[in-house]
């Protein structure tokens, strides 16, 4: 099916023929990045003469700042699931047309000093939140409060027991002179501040806990010293583990599907063939993580677990679709997003359908 779908560049000859698309994704494990990193989805548009270029290759900051808002025309996103939620809740000119659950290491984490070792041990106590002040969506401020929440209902408590302390940030996700043509969403040195000033706060004693995950949570955890007060990552409940990129999204602008379904089924079956690539080379899959998030591969493979390899490759599954609505109610409830929306109404099964995945 696969191949039947590659083999018809010419599927709608009368149609629009877009100079290019766009592409972008998170810095997490997606069939996306490994799609980029060998090459596959210039490969699959190459006959067309259809160019594929990461929206940070842009000089535009507008264009960049797609990968939140998704203005851009003719582009696809994979990645984490707030902004999109945002987006279509703001604008509903997207469509989704996948989902990907890859388990990450997550964590509420403490200084040992402290005399938090458990979530029980969080009542009374200070939990710092970043607050980016200058973006559109604060994604990262969404998944601290979420993952203390998640924290709190395992020791038993509320939002009501602890302090929550916001930690303002001035600089924004995406900065004036973050353009580059190798396809990555952020800088080295941006990744590297992340979480500088909740790591700041925890060291002066301004709070008492903070939120971390993935690579850089892992990695921030044992330079600090801290342990984890919360294990929530690889938690059984998916309600505990759930977040931004539990599940993640692949979403194309909706003009894209009318228009031109074709292109949109060829790009998703060349995703689908860097996830089967993926899924059976585990080491080289799990370097590309690493690549992705500017890590080692050490660091990859503790954050992700051993199945993260063959977990890569787009579904509807209703368990996932369930997993993002919990996410929309959270949003909605803290005030990330303004407005609530039928998820069915956003869902598009024609490309997985056509593949034959659905």
């Amino acid at each position: 099916m696969l191949d039947a779908v590659a083999d018809r560049p010419g599927a709608l000859s009368n149609a629009r023929v877009p100079a290019r698309l766009w592409y972008t994704r998170c810095p997490v494990p997606t069939a996306t990045g490994i799609a980029i990193q060998e090459g596959m989805l210039e490969h699959e548009f190459a006959p067309d003469r259809i160019d594929v270029v990461s929206l940070r290759a842009s000089g535009s900051r507008d264009v960049r700042e797609s990968h939140f808002d998704h203005r851009q025309p003719d582009s696809f996103r994979q990645g984490g699931s707030t902004p999109p939620l945002w987006s279509y809740a703001q604008r509903p000119d997207t469509k989704l047309i996948g989902l990907t659950w890859i388990d990450e290491y997550q964590a509420i984490v403490a200084r040992p000093e402290s005399g938090v070792s458990a979530p029980k041990d969080l009542r009374g106590r200070r939990i710092g939140i970043p607050r980016r002040v200058n973006d559109k969506i604060d994604f990262f401020a969404a998944m601290c409060m979420r993952g203390a929440h998640a924290a709190l209902k395992l020791g038993g408590l509320g939002p009501g027991d602890v302090a929550f302390v916001d930690l303002p940030v001035t600089e924004t996700y995406m900065g004036d002179t973050e353009e580059s043509a190798n396809g990555q969403l952020w800088s080295g040195g941006h990744r590297a501040r992340r979480q500088q000033v909740e790591a700041f706060a925890l060291i002066q004693g301004k709070v008492d806990a903070i939120y971390v995950s993935g690579c850089a949570g892992l990695w921030l955890r044992d330079f600090l010293g801290a342990r984890d007060v919360a294990s929530l990552g690889f938690h059984p409940d998916p309600e505990i583990r759930g977040s931004n990129q539990q599940p993640a999204t692949l979403t194309v602008s909706a003009a894209l599907v009318r228009e031109r379904p074709d292109l949109v089924d060829r790009y998703v079956a060349a995703l689908v063939r860097a996830a089967q690539w993926g899924e059976a080379h585990r080491a080289c899959a799990v370097q590309s993580f690493a690549n992705e998030v500017g890590t080692s591969f050490e660091w990859a493979d503790l954050a992700y677990g051993p199945r993260s390899h063959a977990l890569l490759v787009p579904s509807l599954a209703p368990e996932l679709v369930r997993g993002l609505a919990s996410h929309k109610r959270f949003l909605l409830e803290q005030g990330f997003i303004g407005s609530d929306f039928d998820l069915e109404d956003w869902i598009e099964r024609g490309p997985l359908q056509r593949l034959g995945l659905v």
